[in-house]
């Protein structure tokens, strides 16, 4: 069997998943952290999962001497915070309770009201990028025969596009004041900076977050505005209400998974895209000529080929059961691995291949089931402003190192680039 979890696997993680797919589908494997874990690899098998009652999704529904109990999986920090009771970690009935309260604020509308502010940002993000490498000639500078010369210059669209853009636009969208962002952005670099090392750092950016989310639910609470914390406070149904921990808890995974998955998702999705230049080329014709639906297939596809969760979130057997062929025992946990799913031969035609021109493309990029992401709205309207305005601005993108060169952040659950170096003219 191949190594699962070496840096070869990190920087492409498919060829083993291939060989998952066929020799053990539903394999039980020691993590990194020492926990052992089913990976569940094929596409009917991970949407079975995903779906299955029997699978909790609950941390506190299991021995606090077992190795979940102690912390050693889901997001670090956020049992120390008190910010378990969100979304991710909840079954039915109180999940169905917290998703229709959460739904009643984060909707649609909202969603589709904030295109203007994201494009916005967008825009703001390529400025800067490009007035910090502005190339105008010095008064009195000799201008060659044809005109100045093209001069190709050096980003990196992590750290200067892909991560800025979903932090701010997801902290504009709770409320929070924009003279408190950075601090956000500093949290949230460390989050993705440590999400595969040591986890104390992310415990202690989760810490600070709680506590200003705390402070700043209590402003909410006596001077609502029109943002999404506002609404998580007022949302109400047959009287009940958001806590104050479940108001803090919802906000903290809106930002703890909302912005990640967005930095990976504009990352892998323009580095795909990089690699494969007809591809590209179809995605640039449909921007010029403002196909939004062909531009939204492409962010289905990129999400497909290359999406920004490799693994689903911690599910729990709550009984005996059986999964593709295997028997898993009450109380053992289960990795719903999404990036095998998606490039499954038996569902996907060619599912190596990048065809933005895919059609019928139900991927589970943002899962299945009760537990489907209920920010993947947001996550694409800014996967798909973000990729147009690469595009339209700097049409001329290439890589400025070689593929091998590449670092992928480590990690469990989180497929994304630690850098993505580009030049452009």
């Amino acid at each position: 069997m191949p190594d699962l979890f070496g840096w070869e696997s990190a920087a492409d993680p498919y060829p083993v998943y291939a060989w998952l797919r066929e020799h053990a589908p539903v394999h039980r494997t020691q993590l990194p952290s020492g926990v052992e874990a089913w990976l569940v690899t094929r596409y009917a098998d991970a949407r079975q999962a995903l779906a299955e009652p029997r699978l909790s999704k609950d941390p506190g529904r299991h021995s606090e001497r077992a190795a979940h109990g102690r912390g050693r999986v889901g997001i670090p920090g956020e049992r120390g915070a008190n910010l378990m009771t969100h979304l991710l970690n909840i079954d039915p009935p109180d999940h169905t309770r917290l998703r229709r309260l959460v739904a009643k604020a984060f909707t649609p509308r909202r969603v589709a009201e904030f295109e203007p502010r994201v494009r916005e940002l967008a825009d703001r993000l390529v400025d800067g990028i490009v007035a910090r490498r502005d190339t105008a000639r010095a008064e009195g500078e000799p201008v060659p025969p044809g005109g100045p010369v093209p001069v190709r210059h050096e980003a990196d669209l992590i750290h200067e596009f892909a991560f800025p853009l979903p932090i701010h636009a997801i902290c504009d969208m709770l409320g929070v004041p924009a003279e408190d962002q950075d601090d956000f952005r500093d949290w949230a670099g460390m989050m993705i900076r440590h999400g595969g090392g040591p986890r104390g750092g992310v415990g202690r950016a989760v810490k600070k977050m709680r506590g200003y989310l705390a402070e700043l639910i209590h402003r909410k609470r006596l001077d609502p505005g029109d943002d999404l914390i506002s609404d998580l406070i007022r949302a109400s149904d047959h009287g009940e209400h958001l806590t104050e921990n479940e108001a803090a808890a919802m906000a903290f995974i809106l930002l703890f998974a909302g912005f990640e998955t967005t930095v990976n998702l504009i990352g892998n999705g323009t580095y795909a895209l990089l690699r494969h230049p007809a591809q590209r080329a179809l995605l640039h014709d449909a921007v010029d000529r403002g196909d939004a639906a062909f531009v939204a297939a492409a962010v289905e596809e990129l999400l497909r080929y290359d999406g920004p969760v490799e693994l689903a979130t911690w599910r729990f057997a709550t009984e005996p059961l059986e999964l593709g062929g295997r028997r898993i025992a009450a109380g053992e946990p289960v990795l719903v691995v999404l990036a095998s799913a998606d490039r499954d031969p038996a569902k996907f035609a060619r599912p190596d291949v990048l065809d933005l021109e895919r059609r019928d493309n139900q991927h589970l990029g943002y899962g299945h089931g009760i537990h489907y992401c209920l920010g993947a709205p947001l996550a694409r309207l800014e996967g798909r402003i973000a990729l147009a305005t690469l595009l339209r601005r700097l049409p001329d993108l290439q890589l400025a190192v070689e593929p091998e060169e590449l670092r992928w952040r480590g990690g469990l659950i989180m497929r994304g680039l630690r850098t993505l170096p580009v030049t452009f003219t």
